[in-house]
Order: structure tokens, then sequence, then C-alpha cells
């Protein structure tokens, strides 16, 4: 762990499988064991039961718990109207072939999402899938911060990482955590966008300013609220020597790309 901003900026690498110094997975779980009052929960996957169980924890404790998840990892996309009818198994008739894909059958990828699904719902959990046909790729728990109200609990965790055992454990990933009222009121906006389903510019109003976190410039933008590409291509144009990725992919940023030519040896 890495801190900044007198310790109200603390950053993790992950995971210590591949060298890294921080375990991504006990940094998320202490973070919401932390909790006391509320838990604001929006990420792409939950599949790491550790985590899961984390989250039903914190509902058995009283916390006032609200999850969103990309629906695409939960469902399956039947083809045609009506449906392509499933290949009996041997001995089975197409009528029992039908009542095990409804009812029984989960011998899929997305078996232990569901199972997680289910757990949370059978803890009174909110749970909403996301409102956006598009793929739903936040990753972050606001903790303790609701109404604009604060508490010396409230933080801000996010980061790269996906609340898998794949990205906790099997991929290179980050996670960081704000402890700062400014940072939990910014996605305070997004928790509310997110609950009502709306998805666009307008509810978070103009890109928010640089606020100074004890020395050190923080702005929030969200996607695609503040068109965040023209935040990154505005700090490369402000580079003179040499620039660092550490991305998942530049696919379909062709300004991100078009500046990266003016560096032929970034990495």
């Amino acid at each position: 762990m890495t801190a900044f901003a007198d310790g109200k900026i603390n950053a993790y690498l992950g995971p210590v499988e591949l060298g890294a110094p921080d375990d991504l997975e006990s940094v998320i779980i202490e973070f919401l064991n932390g909790a006391k009052r509320s838990l604001d929960i929006a990420v792409q996957e939950i599949d790491n039961p550790k985590i899961a169980q984390a989250i039903l924890d914190a509902r058995w404790r009283g916390i006032d718990v609200e999850v969103f998840l990309e629906q695409d990892y939960l469902r399956s996309l039947l083809q045609g109207r009506p449906p392509k009818q499933p290949k009996p198994r041997n001995g089975e008739t197409p009528e029992q072939a039908l009542f095990r894909t409804q009812w029984l059958d989960d011998e899929t990828q997305l078996a232990e999402n569901r199972r997680i699904l289910a757990a949370l719902l059978r803890s009174d959990v909110q749970v909403r899938g996301d409102f956006n046909p598009k793929l739903f790729h936040q990753k972050f728990i606001l903790r303790d911060y609701r109404d604009g109200k604060s508490c010396p609990t409230a933080a801000l965790l996010s980061g790269s990482a996906n609340f898998t055992e794949t990205d906790t454990h099997r991929n290179l990933n980050h996670v960081v955590v704000f402890d700062s009222a400014f940072v939990c009121r910014q996605y305070q906006a997004e928790v509310a966008q997110l609950r009502r389903g709306s998805f666009g510019r307008g509810m978070h109003g103009d890109v928010p300013k640089v606020y100074d976190l004890a020395g050190v410039p923080v702005k929030i933008l969200f996607a695609p609220d503040h068109t965040p590409e023209l935040e990154i291509i505005k700090q490369m144009l402000k580079g003179e020597k040499e620039i660092f990725f550490a991305i998942f992919t530049f696919a379909g940023s062709s300004g991100i790309e078009t500046q990266c030519s003016r560096w032929p040896a970034a990495g």
C-alpha cells in the first residue's frame, strides 16, 4: 500500500500471486467490514465468494446495502421468438430438457454469479441490474455517505478490479481508497443516477474542477457525462519526455491513439 495526501488516498497493487505487494481481495473485504451505516456498491461482476460473504455479513450487521450489477453476467440471452428449444440429453424428453433449462441447469460460467445474486436477495440486499444496454463497467463502493451526510467512516473505494476471483488473484489490477467527503459527494451523484436508471450528460453538471486534497490535485470524471477521453488527451498534451500507460485496451479511442503516435517509445 502506498499513501498520498496525508493518508487521505491509499493505493494498492495486486495480486500477490503475480508478485504485486497487495492482496486486493483482503483490501476490498476490509473496506466492506468498516461500514457503519451504508454501502452503495456498483460493480461489473461479483463472483468472489469471500467478497460476497463480506457484503452479506454487512447486511446482517444492520448495514443498509445497495448493489448495482451488469445484467449480462446474470442472465442468459435466448435466441429467437419463441426461444430456440434446448437439446435433450441422453434419456431426456424435449419437455424434460426444457424444464431442466428453465429450473435446474446452471452449469455455465455464470453459475457462481447467480448463486451469489440469490444469496444477496435472500438477505434482503437491494440488487439492481444496470439499465444500460451497453457494458456496465463501474467498480466502486461508496461507504457511509448518503444524502450529503458524512461520518468518520465515510470513504470511497474504486479502481480497475472487479470483485471476482480473476481480478483479485490472477489479473494485474489496482484499488484506490479515498478518505474524502469531496470525493464521496461526487460518487453520491453517480449512485443517484444509477438509481434513476439514467445515463448520459446532464445530471452531473459541469466537469468538476480540480480539488486540492492535502496537496494532491484530484478531479473526478464519469463516462459518458464528462467525456474523460478528452481529459486523458489533455494530460497527454502536457507531456514533454515520456508517458507510461497501464491499461487494458485503447479500443475505440482514436483520439488517445493519435496522441500515442507522438510518443513512439511510450510503454
